[in-house]
C-alpha cells in the first residue's frame, strides 16, 4: 500500500510539473523515483545498523574517530572515493563518486551532508523512558546526530544506482558535520575550498516532523571565543597584595557582560563557561579562561557582539592589572535556505509522506513524554507546510548551526526528517531516548527517499540548479554577504574533548553495537520495545 501511495504521489507531482508549474518543481520520471525508493527500502537493514552503530559510539565533537572510520568504510565499499582529514580535521572527510567525466560535460555536483557528533554528559539507554545513562557522565546522542549521515549514505547509494542504470551524469559528494555542537568546522571547510565546484547542497537534520523551508531561517549565527587572562601567583592569605588574580578578571568580565545584556537587542543570545579557574584556593590564580558563545542574526551583529566582548575583556584585564589573549574556537553563519531547492525537495517530501507508525512507536512516545513530564503529543501524522519567511514570522533569535557557512557558499537546503519524539527537550537525554529505536529508523527511511528523489531532480532538470544559483545571487546575496570572523591564523580546535574521551572511551567501548550477533541495538541491550504497544 505504501508503494502505491508513493507512486500516486509521484504521478500527481509529474502532472503538476507538466501543467505549467514552476521549473523548480520539475521532477525526474515516476519510474526513476519509484526505483530510487525501492533501492532505499532494500537498504533498510543497512540504515538500521548504521543508525544504531553510530549511536553506540557516542563520540563528541572532534573525537568522532570510530564514527568516521565506520562510515567511510561503508562509502568505500559502495564505490565512493574517500579523502580523509579534510580542512586539517582528522575526523572530517569527503567521499565522491562520479558518473562521467568531471567538469562541464560531466553533469552537476551535488553535496549531501549531516552532522555526526554527540554531546557531553548525555549518555542514555535507547528505548528506556527514564533517564538512565549507559556510562555515567559520558557523551551521548542527545541531538540525534547519529542518524543524519546514515540517511544521506542510503540516499546517495540509491541515487548512484539510478545514475548507473539510466546513464545520468553527475557527481555525488558526501561530507560529515564534525563538531557541530561546538560550531567549529564548516567555516573551515569553506575556507579550505571543500565546496569548490559544488552546484547544490542538501543538508539533513533530525527533527520531530518532516519538512523543509527557504529564506532566512530565523536562527542566529555565532562566534565562539575563549578569553585567557594571565596574572601573577602569590600566597592568597600571607601576601595577596603581591598577586594579580586572573580569576578575578574572568569574574569581572562575566559580571560586566551580564550587566551589558540589558542594553543588547532581544535577538542576541550569549553564554559562557569558565574553562580554567586556578589550581587551589590558597594560590592567587595566575591563569584563568572563560569560553563565550556570541549569537546574533546577521554578520554585522555577530561582529558587533564580538567587539563588545573584546572591549569588556580588555577592561577586565585593566581593572585587575592582568593581561588577556583570545582565540576563536568556532564560527557559524546565519542560516539561509534556497527557495528553488526547497520547493523541489518539498514536492518529494509530499510524495513520500510520513512513516507508518506502529502501536509500539506511539506508545513509546507517549510513555517517554509522560515519564519526562512533557506535553503528550503523538508522533507526527500530518506534514507541515513548506516553511517560508511569511509563515515563520519575525525572528527573536535562537540557536545556531554552522551549515550556514555552506549556505552562503553554494545553494543549500536543509531537510528535517521525523526521527525523534515531539516535545523532547533538545540537548537533553530526552532527545537521545528514541534515537536507536524504530522511530529513528523509520524517519531515516522516508528522509532518504526524499533526498534520493531530489538528487535525481537536480541531475535531470538543469533549470532547478540554474534557478537556485540565480536566487542565491539575486535574493540571498542582496540581503547580506558572507563575512566570517575567522582569520588566516585561526585553526580548528581539534584538541577539544580529547581528554574526556581518553577517560570515557574504554567504558563506552563495552557498549559498542554488534550487528553480527544482534538484530538491533535494543536487542543487544535486552530492551523489549514491543511492550510499549500496551501503553494507553
Amino acid at each position: 500500500m505504501k508503494s502505491l501511495t508513493l507512486l500516486a504521489g509521484l504521478l500527481a507531482a509529474t502532472t503538476l510539473a507538466g501543467a505549467g508549474a514552476s521549473p523548480a518543481l520539475a521532477l525526474a520520471t515516476p519510474a526513476q523515483k519509484k526505483a530510487a525508493a525501492q533501492s532505499v527500502d532494500a537498504q533498510t537493514k543497512l540504515a538500521q545498523e548504521m543508525v544504531d552503530m553510530v549511536f553506540s559510539y557516542a563520540e563528541p565533537g572532534f573525537q568522532e574517530h570510530k564514527t568516521s572510520a565506520y562510515l567511510t568504510a561503508i562509502l568505500e565499499k559502495n564505490g565512493f572515493t574517500v579523502e580523509r582529514g579534510s580542512a586539517g580535521i582528522p575526523t572530517a572527510f569527503s567521499a565522491t563518486w562520479s558518473n562521467g567525466p568531471s567538469g562541464k560535460d560531466g553533469g552537476p555536483t551535488i553535496a549531501l551532508g549531516s552532522d555526526i557528533d554527540g554531546l557531553l554528559g548525555l549518555s542514555q539507554y535507547p528505548g528506556v523512558v527514564d533517564m538512565k545513562p549507559m556510562v555515567e557522565g559520558a557523551p551521548g546522542h542527545g541531538e540525534g546526530h547519529n542518524s543524519g549521515m546514515p540517511m544521506m549514505i542510503v540516499a546517495a547509494i540509491a541515487a548512484k544506482q539510478m545514475m548507473e542504470k539510466d546513464g545520468i551524469k553527475g557527481t555525488l559528494m558526501l561530507w560529515p558535520g564534525v563538531a557541530e555542537e561546538l560550531l567549529a568546522t564548516k567555516a573551515y571547510y569553506v575556507r579550505a575550498g571543500m565546496f569548490k565546484g559544488v552546484d547544490a547542497s542538501i543538508f539533513a537534520h533530525v527533527g520531530r516532523d518532516f519538512g523543509t523551508g527557504w529564506g532566512p531561517a530565523g536562527n542566529n549565527g555565532m562566534v565562539s571565543v575563549e578569553y585567557t587572562f594571565n596574572g601573577k601567583t602569590a600566597h592568597a592569605a600571607g601576601q595577596p597584595w603581591d598577586g594579580r588574580s586572573a580569576l578575578d578578571a574572568v569574574e569581572i568580565m562575566n559580571v560586566a557582560w551580564n550587566f551589558r545584556r540589558e542594553h543588547l537587542p532581544l535577538t542576541q543570545r550569549s553564554h559562557y563557561v569558565i574553562t580554567e579557574g586556578g589550581g587551589q584556593p590558597n594560590i592567587v590564580p595566575e591563569k584563568a579562561s572563560v569560553w563565550y558563545y556570541f549569537r546574533e542574526g546577521s554578520f554585522a551583529k555577530i561582529r558587533g557582539l564580538y567587539e563588545i566582548g573584546n572591549q569588556i575583556a580588555a577592561a577586565a584585564a585593566m581593572a585587575t592589572d592582568t593581561s588577556v589573549t583570545r582565540r576563536t574556537l568556532g564560527y557559524a553563519a546565519p542560516n539561509y535556505g534556497n527557495k528553488p531547492l526547497a520547493e523541489a525537495l518539498y514536492a518529494n517530501i509530499k510524495a513520500v509522506g510520513l512513516p507508518t507508525w506502529s502501536a509500539a512507536d506511539q506508545g513509546f512516545a507517549k510513555a517517554m513524554q509522560q515519564a519526562s513530564g512533557q506535553k503528550v503529543e503523538p508522533l507526527v501524522t500530518a506534514l507541515a507546510p513548506l516553511s517560508t519567511p511569511d509563515l515563520r514570522g519575525p525572528s527573536m533569535g535562537g540557536g545556531s548551526d554552522d551549515i550556514g557557512d555552506i549556505m552562503w557558499t553554494v545553494p543549500t537546503v536543509t531537510i528535517r526528517y521525523p526521527s525523534n519524539i515531539p516535545n523532547a527537550i533538545g540537548h537533553n537525554r530526552q532527545s537521545a531516548i528514541a534515537m536507536a529505536t524504530p522511530i529513528a529508523h523509520k524517519g531515516v527511511m522516508v528522509g532518504a527517499k526524499a533526498v534520493a528523489m531530489t538528487v535525481l531532480d537536480l541531475l535531470t532538470t538543469p533549470t532547478i540548479i540554474t534557478d537556485a544559483k540565480a536566487y542565491q545571487q539575486d535574493v540571498q546575496f542582496k540581503s547580506d554577504k558572507y563575512d566570517p570572523l575567522l582569520t588566516p591564523d585561526d585553526k580548528p580546535a581539534i584538541w577539544l574533548n580529547a581528554d574526556i574521551m581518553a577517560k570515557m572511551r574504554p567504558q563506552l567501548e563495552k557498549f559498542t553495537y554488534d550487528p553480527a550477533r544482534f538484530k538491533t541495538y535494543m536487542d543487544q541491550l535486552g530492551i523489549n520495545y514491543e511492550d510499549f504497544a500496551k501503553v494507553k
